[in-house]
């Protein structure tokens, strides 16, 4: 049977909290009556908390469990829970105890109502000011970024539309931006809605002020990839040509100097600039040619877009 809900938990060095998180997720689930899987993904934890899942499952089969080999990140644990997915909705929490279970009904509500994705909103974080403050600027620049109006996309507590975590491709650090994935597969009816956020209970962060400037990288990554995937000449051919009209403008005016007005050219640093920009230019535009090979080469082998619906031809004889 396909269930309502489909949990997915990432887990790395959290055996203390994950009994206390199993409860508090059945008692919301068994309340609201869904039935429900939850996957715990451990990610290469090395505090027994692999011991404490199996036990889990042992108490109660709907408790599944992934163990990986190595500690991959947040992502690839991510990825491993939505290609198991089975509920019509999947939800994701962390399992710091900090994302309140009690608050998944109030998200599938919104799915219910037409939502691809709505994103938890922690708007009064009980982290202290070093998380707080980086947080904030860095959820910003990503809002006025990506175009797409939410406060807090680092919120580890989701909900989503199971057609929505089977189209993304979650790898690297990207989970950040999986609203911005969906978004460009065409899951546009995204929004946010204020959550409880617990101060943690046990252990301590597994994040410090790295992940920001990962962050900030993987996000001109996902900005890249979502603009000019499909279309890499128009970037690169952009700045190629730009580059190349530059130095052409700039030779031809040294030229004109040394033909006109006998300019010597050898103690011009400008001289320099120009030829760089024309060998810049061709090199740009060299690389978004290559790339359009590359996409052509892959849309030929698997395609880059979706069929939501079909109605097929029926064959209707005449006599």
């Amino acid at each position: 049977m396909t269930p309502d809900l489909s949990i997915v938990v990432p887990v790395y060095d959290e055996a203390a909290s994950l009994p206390e998180l199993a409860e508090e997720i059945r008692a919301v689930c068994e309340t609201h009556g869904y039935s429900f899987e939850v996957w715990f993904v451990d990610d290469g934890s090395r505090d027994g908390s692999w011991e404490v899942i199996e036990r889990l499952h042992a108490e109660d089969p709907r408790f599944a469990g992934v163990r990986l080999r190595r500690n991959y990140g947040k992502s690839a644990a991510l990825a491993v829970g939505f290609e198991r997915a089975r509920g019509r909705y999947v939800v994701t929490l962390d399992a710091d105890l900090q994302d309140d279970p009690a608050e998944i009904p109030a998200l599938i509500e919104l799915l219910e109502s037409g939502y691809d994705l709505v994103s938890g909103w922690k708007k009064r974080r009980q982290d202290p000011p070093s998380k707080t403050i980086p947080s904030r600027f860095f959820n910003f620049v990503t809002r006025k970024l990506s175009g797409i109006p939410l406060h807090d996309f680092n919120c580890g507590l989701k909900a989503y539309r199971r057609e929505v975590v089977k189209a993304v491709r979650v790898y690297g650090e990207l989970h950040r931006y999986i609203p911005l994935l969906a978004y460009w597969e065409g899951f546009t009816r995204i929004t946010e809605k204020p959550v409880r956020h617990r101060p943690r209970k046990y252990g301590r962060t597994k994040f410090g002020l790295e992940r920001f400037i990962r962050g900030f990288l993987d996000l001109i990554t996902v900005l890249f990839l979502t603009r000019f995937m499909s279309r890499p000449m128009h970037f690169f051919g952009t700045f190629g040509v730009l580059a190349f009209l530059a130095g052409f403008v700039i030779s031809l005016w040294l030229s004109l100097e040394k033909l006109i007005w006998n300019q010597p050219l050898t103690n011009r640093p400008l001289l320099l600039l120009g030829v760089l920009m024309i060998m810049v230019g061709v090199q740009m535009f060299t690389t978004g040619l290559l790339g359009e090979l590359i996409i052509r080469e892959r849309m030929e082998r698997t395609p880059t877009y979706q069929v939501v619906e079909e109605r097929p031809p029926e064959v209707v004889r005449t006599v």
